[in-house]
Order: structure tokens, then C-alpha cells, then sequence
């Protein structure tokens, strides 16, 4: 697939594929699409965050004042931050704040923040689709920004009796309604994923340009066929391991959204892989071998993007064993130690797909994550899973509560 903003190819050999499952794919896709595209018009569906016509639950004149904040804090888990730090990431040299990621529980970051007392300085960005999450409510208290009528906090979660919504009624902080219908890893094309890009001073109707092209006729077709074999190998069991293989520091975010949303869309029922993002060329040291000659369980997909040399090394007059790279550019130099991974994996017939990011701006991000909730989902409905719970997931987050339940008693 080729467009404008990113190029996309398939390199997975038809000895991986088994034709009995691709027949039976193809009498399904024709109906799973038709509803996909269905439901991109559907005002109460997820999808509907990629219509040109979704309506977001706040209102750009009411965000004016928080964009003097030069400084932001995010907080958040999983779905709730990735997106955000992945539009961060990806368009930084657009950006002139600085913005730090609560998105883990981490006493040294939490204490660093504390010591910086710029609190006054400082916009707090606080996101959870439940409003009940133990790691974002733990950062949030232990901060000790929670005052009557602050000015620099947002709270998005649900509008409903939960942690986060009672706390923005009960001191009257900036409140925004997180859409019910949006799960946490699919949200980032709306107020979650946005409101942040929005602060951060980037163009968000860029972001979210023409992105139900991808579902235009020539575009659909190559996603059709991506789907039906990535379902193929999954169904078969015997590619276990997706390794996101980067070259491209600005993706390096992105992909690990990309990871949290196949892990959890996909892992069900004994079905799914596992997603590793792997750095290169710097895990060429350290997991090439295992990559390249370990257990034929893997596929591996290909990032790069067209970042060109700023300057050329000179090896003159220094030694004759490092005239090969004399004249070469360091972005050179890795493109040619990709280029001997993607001619090793064709020698071998290991199964990779190549994505090629041809523009660094704001439409681009936006359509890659449209392209990867679509055929995330369209996998998930091919292989007969939902794509949009995560059972095992809500099982230990009852365990957590139960266990620090327990301990609260004890110590009482």
C-alpha cells in the first residue's frame, strides 16, 4: 500500500499461509468490512472517532487558557497516555514544551516533580477512561496538587460515579467527559489522544484529516489481503512472536501503543502475539542472533522513515580500515544495516512486512493510527475474538483492590 504519508508492503511467503483458512476468510471478509464501514458512521461506536463528522466533548475556546503552559504533566496508564506520547514523539521538533509522562508507579518521578515546587507553572493532565485506575489516582493524590478550584488541572474520565469525576466536582477542577464508548486503547483519535496534542501546541484537525481513506477502494484491498494472512498465521499457532523492528527513533513511542493495542485486542482464547519493540541498530548486538537464527516463530515488521543526513563522516587521513563508511551519512550507514536484515529475511523466507514513513507531520500519525485500529480490528473479527475487552486484565485488577483492601483492614 502507498500513499502520500507512509508505504506499507507484505513479505510473507505463501508456504506460511494455509489455503483451507484463507478460503474460509475470504467468504467472511466481504461482511466484517461492510460492518467496520458501518460502524465508522455509527455516532455510538468507536470507529466513529475517524468520521470527519465526530463531535469532541469539549470546546477549543475553553482550552485557549491552559496552551500558556509551557510545561505539561501527563498522567495516565496504557491507552489512557500512550497515544499521547507517541504524538509527542513523533512530532517533537514541532513542539516547544516540555511534557513528562506519569505512566508507571515510580517513587523517584514522582519525588523529582515534588522537589521541582512549580506547581503554579505547570499544567496537570490527569486521564483515565474509569476513573478508577489504582496507578493514575496513586500519582495523581501523592503529587499533592489537589486544591479547591485549581487552575492548572484536566481531569477526562467518565461522567459517572467514579474516583476522578467525584474529585473534579468535589474542588471544581476542569472537567471532560471521557465518550463511554471509546475503549482506552482505541481512543487516541479523540478527546484522550487529542486534548494533549492540542496543549502541546500541534494542529489537531491535521491529526485527524481524511482518515477514512484508508477504507477508500484501492487502500481497502491491501488491508483485506494484510488482514488474511496476519489472521492465517495467528489461527495456525505458529508464529508466536511479532518484533517490531525500528529504525526510526521518532516511532519508538508509537510502537509501543501499537503493542498495547494488538497484546490486548488479540491475546485471547490461546490466540495472539507476542509484540517486542526492538531498537535498531543497537539490538543488532544483542538480539539479532536469537532473531535471526533462534526459533522460527517470528514475524517481523520494519519501520523506517525518510530522515536524510545533515552531514557526511570524514575518515580522512585516519585509517584505511574505515574507508568503507568515508563519505557515508550516519542515517546511510543504518539504512544499509537494515537493508542486510530484510535481505536475510527474504534468503530465509521469514515473514516481515515493511512500513516506510515518507512524511513526518501531523496527518501521518493520525493515519497510522487509523491503519492499525482498523486492521487490528478486522483481525480480531476474522479470527473470532473480541477485539474490545480484555477479560484477563479486569481479573487482576480485582485482585489488586481485594488485596489492598485486606491490608487497609489489617492495618486498621
Amino acid at each position: 500500500m502507498i500513499n502520500k504519508n507512509f508505504y506499507i508492503k507484505d513479505h510473507i511467503h505463501p508456504k506460511h499461509l494455509n489455503n483451507k483458512i484463507g478460503k474460509k476468510f475470504n467468504v467472511k471478509i466481504p461482511a466484517i468490512l461492510q460492518k467496520i464501514k458501518y460502524n465508522t458512521k455509527n455516532s455510538k461506536n468507536l470507529l466513529y472517532q475517524l468520521n470527519s463528522k465526530f463531535k469532541f466533548n469539549f470546546k477549543l475556546n475553553n482550552l485557549k487558557r491552559f496552551r500558556k503552559f509551557k510545561k505539561i504533566v501527563i498522567i495516565g496508564m496504557g491507552g489512557s497516555i500512550l497515544g499521547a506520547e507517541a504524538i509527542y514523539n513523533f512530532l517533537h521538533h514541532k513542539i516547544d514544551k516540555k511534557v513528562i509522562f506519569l505512566d508507571n508507579i515510580n517513587l523517584k518521578e514522582v519525588e523529582h516533580l515534588k522537589k521541582k515546587k512549580d506547581y503554579k507553572q505547570t499544567l496537570f493532565l490527569v486521564i483515565s477512561k474509569s476513573g478508577n485506575t489504582i496507578e493514575t489516582i496513586s500519582n495523581f493524590i501523592s503529587l499533592n496538587i489537589i486544591k479547591k478550584n485549581s487552575k492548572n488541572i484536566i481531569i477526562i474520565t467518565e461522567k459517572k460515579n467514579n474516583t476522578l469525576y467525584e474529585l473534579s466536582k468535589k474542588f471544581n477542577l476542569f472537567f471532560i467527559e471521557h465518550k463511554m464508548f471509546i475503549g482506552g486503547r482505541y481512543s487516541v483519535l479523540s478527546e484522550v489522544g487529542l486534548i494533549p496534542a492540542y496543549l502541546m501546541g500541534l494542529n489537531i484537525s491535521k491529526i485527524r484529516n481524511n482518515l477514512l481513506s484508508l477504507l477508500n477502494k484501492k487502500e481497502t484491498v491491501f488491508l483485506k489481503n494484510s488482514c488474511k494472512k496476519i489472521s492465517n498465521l495467528l489461527i495456525q499457532k505458529k508464529v508466536n512472536d511479532l518484533i517490531f523492528l525500528n529504525y526510526s527513533p521518532k516511532l519508538e513511542k508509537f510502537l509501543y501503543w501499537c503493542q498495547q493495542l494488538i497484546a490486548e485486542s488479540l491475546g485471547k482464547r490461546k490466540l495472539g502475539f507476542t509484540p517486542i519493540v526492538s531498537n535498531a541498530p543497537k539490538d543488532h548486538h544483542s538480539l539479532l542472533q536469537l532473531y535471526l537464527d533462534g526459533p522460527k516463530n517470528k514475524i517481523f515488521y520494519i519501520f523506517d522513515d525518510l530522515d536524510k543526513d545533515s552531514f557526511k563522516i570524514s575518515t580522512k587521513g585516519l585509517s584505511k580500515k574505515v574507508n568503507f563508511i568515508d563519505k557515508k551519512g550516519l542515517n546511510e550507514i543504518k539504512s544499509a544495516q537494515k537493508n542486510s536484515i530484510i535481505k536475510l529475511l527474504k534468503n530465509d523466507s521469514i515473514p516481515f512486512r515493511q512500513f516506510y514513513i515518507k512524511k513526518i507531520e501531523e496527518n501521518t500519525i493520525g493515519k497510522l493510527f487509523s491503519y492499525f485500529i482498523l486492521e487490528t480490528i478486522l483481525v480480531g473479527n476474522l479470527i473470532s475474538i473480541n477485539p474490545f475487552d480484555q477479560p484477563a486484565v479486569e481479573k487482576a485488577k480485582v485482585i489488586t483492590k481485594n488485596i489492598l483492601t485486606k491490608n487497609s483492614k489489617k492495618n486498621f
